[in-house]
């Protein structure tokens, strides 16, 4: 869900920067900073992330670079003039003499200085900056899709590695079998005078043997493997689907490794839960 979009364009005397950023998160989160001039879109900004977007934390702002001059407050000439002609014409008639600094006087008349307009939003301004908020957000979409095309190719290696676990885990398992059955027949071997049931004592070597059975185990763990490669495939959108196959992929690695009871088979299973453990975190970064 990480991405980033920025695009700047240019509007008569505006220079209007539009920068969009997202992180990993469960729900859609969006914070805004928006030039005042704008500030009346922020809903329709607000859907249309909502929108491209789905998930993650987005961090969206519009800001606009003026030319110096244009906000400049501008010099009211003809109040000049006329504050001017009156002081003039004051002076002559009581005698007072003129001021020494005339602009020092003048410019703090009223209504000298002009205060600029309240700046409204036109149209076609605002059809500049809906286009360059698409493009800002298409860029940060490809970049998503860039690191999602990485990512895929990661939690692949992944799934392979755990199958290849898996596979390598059948050797020990068809040996462990003559291992409990020897060391059954050598404990009972070692206490003298006892006799048992060679029936009944295979009997009860078929039932604990039964119950360290995995292949239910493995065949529900290679089934959700291939689910999760199907799953990877499918439209955007399926990062909470992958999490809980991920979650039913722990279930069975656990219980194989609560029946495994040989060290090498323990080995085996804590190297799969390392595997699944990276993809659980990168899974976060799936919308």
């Amino acid at each position: 869900m990480t991405g980033y979009g920025n695009i700047v364009v240019a509007y008569k005397n505006k220079k209007i920067h539009v920068e969009v950023k997202s992180l990993n998160g469960k729900n859609l989160d969006v914070t805004t900073r928006i030039a005042s001039v704008y500030r009346d879109k922020e809903m329709e900004v607000r859907q249309m992330l909502a929108t491209a977007l789905q998930r993650g934390k987005v961090d969206f702002a519009i800001w606009v670079e003026k030319d110096a001059t244009v906000d400049a407050t501008p010099i009211n000439a003809d109040m000049v003039e006329y504050y001017h002609q009156q002081i003039c014409d004051i002076a002559a008639k009581t005698g007072i003499p003129e001021p020494a600094d005339w602009f020092y006087l003048l410019t703090r008349m009223p209504d000298v200085m002009s205060k600029p307009e309240i700046e409204t939003l036109a149209d076609d301004e605002w059809l500049t900056v809906r286009e360059a908020i698409e493009k800002a957000i298409g860029l940060l979409v490809d970049f998503r899709q860039q690191e999602g095309e990485a990512l895929a190719v990661k939690l692949n290696q992944n799934i392979d590695n755990i199958a290849s676990l898996l596979a390598s885990i059948e050797p020990y398992e068809k040996s462990r079998v003559e291992k409990i059955r020897q060391r059954i027949v050598e404990g009972l071997k070692s206490i003298p005078d006892v006799e048992y049931d060679r029936n009944r004592l295979e009997q009860e070597l078929i039932y604990y043997i039964e119950k360290l059975d995995i292949n239910e185990e493995k065949q529900r763990l290679t089934n959700h493997l291939k689910y999760f490669r199907e799953t990877m495939q499918e439209p955007a959108g399926q990062g909470k689907k992958l999490g809980f196959i991920a979650q039913e992929m722990g279930r069975e690695i656990n219980t194989t490794g609560s029946k495994s009871n040989l060290a090498e088979m323990q080995n085996i299973v804590v190297k799969m839960k390392d595997e699944l453990e990276q993809i659980k975190e990168q899974v976060l970064n799936i919308l």
